[in-house]
């Protein structure tokens, strides 16, 4: 069901943003460089995952939808929350008209990004390109072009968000200020994370995408890399005006006169916006004179939640947290470069906190946090790379959605001969890493590494997002648990312990193994790990268990058998 993906994959593509709130704030300088879009759209999203989270179990798309728009609306915050706002409710509207609500097709999907377009652009009333609605139209012309296709509704996902990132990577070419500070639009950059985030939950992938395109989200994330070098700016010249007002207006009648009031906004400032319907709508333009902005709407309606920011603050707070992060990143280098560089050096990618220690307990140097909803950029591997200060560095990506990113890194360094062993789990990587050679040649290690990862089997359980089918064709359900052998879907059941151990059982049966390494992911607590771990005791008597908490999201259970 659409109402499902919605409530199961909103609230994971906010929390991405959130993780990368900070990140988007950097990027902020147009229309000013107050170093707050991320943060800005974080909360708007927040807000909305609140009123979702509140509906009842058998809610509808068109209650989400109602929910996703009075939310967005209440909690907009700042130019670029207000337009998110207009665009989620536009796309939630249009995911209403599906004809059929258990599966939406490629042609459900470009109507309602069309409905998105169609809502954001009457809010704005002076687009500009290079924007958040920049990419928006993007993706929504893609979506059209792909209608027209043989594309599954998964194949036109997965390229909508390559396309977003394509986007993003060319919005320095639309709006000079961008280029000349050296970044992309951060709202633009919010929206593609946001997009990322909701389909990669939506499909729930293990193993590489298989794009249609010549290029992946992979490339896409790199070109957006290879264009920011985020710059200090000390001279605020973006606007004329000091205040951000942003308030919720409730009008006195039906008389309300819309275009009258955004033209006197328009007088008083710039980024005017007007958004909601009669009588609640939310207020948002940079002025000199807040009070004059608040005098008018108080003779005409009711304001609350009143926030007026001083942008010429926070242009400088923005550029006082950069230069700091500038000189923490130098301090942290330096001493590094002190000490004698080594031979052979080791980076790897992982989900969770208990898997990120036992690589370095392994011998790992470097861990970068990421995972299936969240891939680390080509940029992000690359810094992880230097941070090891060696001659030769191999990259451990142990997912195969970030194996692209991983290449493109060791292809960009200039400081080390880098090679990547293509682990596709974390797993993997501990198998790698047990027969590492610390004197050997870094072709000999990488021969070595990749022929370990060969013998080992992977197993994933989660739990389905939406309806699909098994590899032999058993129907899978929203809520559905799923075990997953090799990127094949094998097993599926009700009880995250039950199908483990139908998938144990399975995967033995094929090939028998002598020990099986199990990780605990955040949503399997203690009690029940252990009760797993009794039961496959039980059933697999001769199987020794290498039990550990892996603290990954969205798989309760890995394991391996070797």
């Amino acid at each position: 069901m659409i109402s499902t993906v919605m409530r199961t994959c909103f609230p994971v593509a906010a929390k991405v943003v959130a993780d990368k709130a900070e990140e988007i704030n950097k990027l902020n300088v147009f229309p000013v460089p107050d170093g707050d879009t991320g943060t800005n759209m974080s909360l708007t999203l927040g807000t909305v995952v609140r009123e979702v989270e509140a509906l009842p179990a058998d809610a509808t798309m068109e209650d989400i939808a109602k929910a996703i728009t009075h939310g967005s609306l209440m909690g907009a915050r700042g130019n670029s929350g207000v337009i998110t706002s207009q665009i989620l409710r536009g796309v939630a509207e249009g995911l209403c008209d599906a004809k059929n609500q258990d599966e939406p097709t490629p042609a459900d999907v470009a109507h309602a990004f069309r409905r998105g377009v169609k809502v954001a652009f009457k809010a704005v009333r002076k687009p500009v390109e290079g924007t958040i609605l920049t990419v928006l139209r993007d993706v929504s012309e893609r979506a059209n072009e792909l209608e027209k296709t043989k594309v599954t509704t998964a194949e036109m996902l997965d390229e909508l968000v390559v396309e977003a990132y394509e986007s993003v990577a060319r919005t320095p070419d639309l709006l000079p200020v961008l280029k000349e500070n050296g970044v992309v639009d951060s709202g633009a950059y919010g929206f593609a994370t946001f997009l990322e985030g909701f389909v990669n939950a939506v499909e729930g992938k293990s193993g590489t995408t298989d794009f249609k395109t010549t290029v992946t989200t992979g490339d896409a994330k790199s070109d957006v890399a290879a264009k920011v070098q985020i710059e200090l700016n000390d001279d605020w010249e973006g606007s004329q005006y000091r205040y951000c007002n942003e308030f919720l207006f409730h009008a006195n009648d039906k008389s309300f006169d819309e275009e009258a009031c955004l033209k006197f906004l328009a007088t008083m400032g710039d980024c005017e916006l007007l958004v909601g319907e009669n009588p609640n709508y939310k207020v948002h333009v940079h002025s000199n004179t807040p009070d004059k902005v608040l005098n008018y709407m108080l003779q005409r309606g009711q304001i609350f939640e009143v926030f007026i920011h001083n942008m010429d603050l926070e242009a400088k707070d923005r550029t006082a947290k950069i230069a700091a992060d500038k000189a923490a990143e130098a301090e942290k280098v330096a001493p590094k470069h002190a000490a004698p560089r080594k031979p052979l050096g080791f980076v790897a990618v992982a989900a969770g906190s208990g898997e990120a220690e036992i690589l370095k307990s392994l011998g790992v140097d470097v861990v970068v946090s990421g995972g299936q909803t969240m891939n680390p950029s080509t940029a992000d591997i690359l810094d992880a790379i230097e941070a090891t200060n060696a001659d030769s560095v191999i990259v451990l990506p142990d997912n195969g959605n970030i194996r692209m990113a991983a290449e493109a890194a060791a292809s960009a360094c200039e400081d080390a001969k880098v090679a990547v062993v293509p682990t596709k789990s974390v797993l993997q990587a501990f198998s790698a890493m047990f027969d590492v050679d610390p004197e050997g040649t870094l072709e000999d290690n990488v021969e070595a590494m990749t022929e370990a990862i060969g013998e080992i089997r992977d197993g994933e359980v989660t739990t389905a997002v939406r309806d699909s089918a098994a590899a032999d064709g058993t129907p899978i359900h929203a809520g559905d648990v799923m075990g997953i052998e090799g990127g094949q879907i094998t097993v599926v059941g009700s009880d995250v312990q039950q199908v483990t151990l139908d998938l144990i059982a399975k995967m033995q049966a094929d090939e028998e193994g002598d020990t099986l390494t199990i990780l605990a992911g955040s949503d399997l607590d203690d009690d029940a790990f252990q009760a797993l771990q009794d039961a496959i005791a039980e059933a697999q008597p001769d199987l020794e268990l290498n039990p550990h908490r892996g603290e990954q999201p969205l798989y309760p259970v890995i394991f391996s058998l070797e």
